[in-house]
């Protein structure tokens, strides 16, 4: 469902004031999930997730404000201007506000660009109405990503720093020092030519500055040299209490180790305890506050880990010589070092050890989504308004490079792009999966349809053979016109009656098995479209599909050859069952072989649909 796409900016409101408005607005909030705030004498039964006011509208928009993350106004720009102005306060808390004319052709995103998510939202409701974006961003105008959005997908948080000054320096094209401590660089990796970072290999001098680490740094304010901070979340707290221990003491020793080794509270990805502590409520109290996860280990697990602090104490009271050190390392990996060891804090009453290890890959707290995508036959307008906003919001596309290289134009700045070759279609779906499994968005891309000789069955087969629970990471197909549509749909109506559909590919079919469904095929007067024909080392098996059916069917059966359908290169022959072989044939192309009564007229493809005039 194209919902799944908006759930991010949930929940949203659509506010409409006239009948033109209502009638754009009312079936966008039904695709992407808003609410659609209506007077109570405008109100229509047919609007989908209504709720009316009776109340002026700057009155209703105040009371309603702190419930919403996104507005969608289809209204003036200067009356949206003067009804929000009361209840901004900054960029790091506003909404999302974004504007559409009545007609639907334009969508603007006003304020809330950036941190609300307003710029993303924007392009994808300009997807799904075939609309213009309005994005005045600087960032967006240059083609770059946004300095203050770039660590989203992995789920880094922003420290202190002077965010509008870095931004301002990337803005000018200024030069921009990055120094990355920890955290993923795959951001690195897919960031436009012109972008003007200094990653340590040119000599220049920058004019702002970018950690990623998890360190704490005091950043002068104001300063004429500007720097930000993003921490990834990769430190493991470990930690060891006595019963009863309260989650203000727990609170306050993680933040004087933090403090003590100037970490970023911020870098922290979650606890890990003993299981004997997976009850104890000042913990999980302190974990539910963070939003924490909290990872339990059993004694004879934290028993294995080799520690530089054992306690016999301890291993007489829980069965293990180390709890917090132990619990810290194994959050990580068994074989992690530590980068805090234990620090043990205590009152009249309670106590608390603590102890910190570094993960190499961050913790993203999101959950993966795998969002297997039909791009139909090549051209963009061929492709789904659905399709199109899973693409724009994907955080990462795995495809062939062909079919990359296609949709290019729907890309933005800041996703992660990786192509592979035509043949490794597994090493696609294993990658994919391991990114979505990590907690990111990934559209894995096929052309046609993605569940017609598309990667929607591999990736499936691929996620039960590793026990995937079929919850996470979540999965949603975008269907899409699949090539026989294409290709049919260029030589007029051949698919009119029953019809099947057959690859000529022997790579994970044998080719006796093929042949076996080509005798079936032409045997029963099924119209064939015959996918993955002829490739530059597989050049047999097309002949002898065409030898088969010259057995059942007459020479002059019509024949469709039709190569990149819809794309620039686009080329189509109308031929016959004799003579198809004269013609090119290749990966790129879709053969559809006429039935008995297929008739070729005025450089048409007629199928009769069979019935009784």
């Amino acid at each position: 469902m194209t919902i799944a796409v908006f759930e991010p900016f949930h929940p949203i409101a659509a506010i409409a004031l006239t009948p033109q408005a209502i009638r754009t607005l009312a079936p966008l909030c039904q695709t992407i999930g808003a609410t659609l705030h209506l007077n109570e004498n405008q109100a229509t039964a047919d609007a989908f997730n209504l709720q009316t006011y009776s109340i002026p509208l700057k009155d209703h928009l105040t009371d309603i404000c702190p419930q919403y993350r996104a507005f969608i106004f289809c209204l003036a720009t200067g009356a949206v201007i003067r009804l929000i102005s009361p209840l901004l306060s900054d960029k790091e808390q506003d909404p999302a506000v974004l504007v559409l004319d009545p007609a639907g052709q334009f969508v603007i995103s006003l304020c809330g660009g950036h941190q609300g998510g307003g710029d993303r939202l924007t392009q994808l409701i300009a997807q799904q109405l075939g609309a213009t974006p309005i994005i005045t961003g600087a960032s967006a105008s240059l083609n770059l990503p946004a300095i203050d959005t770039l660590g989203i997908p992995f789920g880094w948080r922003k420290g202190q720093g002077d965010w509008t000054g870095v931004s301002a320096a990337l803005a000018k094209g200024e030069t921009i020092q990055v120094i990355q401590e920890t955290g993923s660089t795959l951001w690195q990796q897919h960031l436009p030519a012109s972008i003007p970072f200094d990653f340590g290999d040119t000599p220049t001098i920058p004019q702002a500055r970018l950690w990623i680490s998890v360190s704490e740094r005091q950043l002068a304010l104001p300063s004429d040299f500007p720097q930000v901070q993003w921490h990834p979340r990769v430190l493991w707290v470990g930690i060891g209490c006595i019963r009863g221990t309260s989650k203000q003491m727990i609170a306050s020793a993680i933040a004087q180790v933090c403090q003590q080794y100037h970490l970023a509270a911020d870098a922290i990805a979650g606890i890990a305890t003993i299981d004997l502590k997976a009850d104890e409520a000042g913990l999980l109290e302190y974990c539910q506050e963070r939003q924490f996860p909290l990872k339990t280990f059993p004694p004879d697990v934290l028993r294995q880990v080799s520690v530089p602090n054992p306690s016999s104490v301890v291993e007489q009271e829980v069965g293990t010589p180390s709890v917090a050190e132990a619990a810290a390392i194994c959050a990580v990996s068994p074989v992690a070092s530590l980068l805090v060891p234990k620090q043990v804090f205590k009152s009249q009453t309670e106590a608390v050890t603590v102890a910190i290890a570094q993960a190499e890959r961050e913790y993203t707290g999101r959950t993966g989504k795998l969002w297997l995508v039909g791009m139909g036959p090549g051209s963009l307008d061929q492709i789904t308004p659905a399709a199109k906003t899973a693409l724009v919001q994907a955080d990462a596309l795995i495809g062939y490079s062909l079919y990359l290289d296609l949709i290019a134009p729907l890309l933005r700045p800041g996703q992660i792009v990786e192509a592979f070759p035509i043949t490794q279609e597994k090493q696609r779906s294993q990658r994919a999966i391991e990114l979505a499994t990590w907690g990111l968005t990934v559209a894995v891309v096929s052309s046609g349809d993605c569940g017609i000789y598309g990667m929607a069955g591999l990736v499936l087969e691929d996620l039960q053979a590793s026990g995937w629970d079929g919850k996470t990471p979540q999965i949603e197909v975008f269907p899409g016109i699949t090539a026989l549509q294409a290709a049919a749909a260029r030589v007029g109506a051949p698919l009119m009656h029953d019809f099947c559909a057959i690859s000529l590919s022997d790579l994970l079919t044998p080719w006796e098995v093929i042949k076996k469904r080509l005798e079936a095929a032409a045997m029963g007067d099924f119209v064939t479209a015959i996918y993955n024909p002829r490739s530059q080392t597989r050049t047999q098996q097309i002949i002898d599909a065409q030898a088969i059916f010259v057995q059942y069917r007459a020479p002059q059966t019509p024949v469709a050859i039709v190569r990149s359908a819809y794309r620039h290169d686009e080329q189509i022959a109308l031929t016959t069952l004799a003579e198809m072989l004269h013609h090119p044939i290749d990966m790129l192309t879709t053969v559809i072989i006429g039935n008995s009564s297929t008739r070729h007229y005025q450089d048409w493809l007629i199928t009769p649909r069979g019935y009784i005039i």
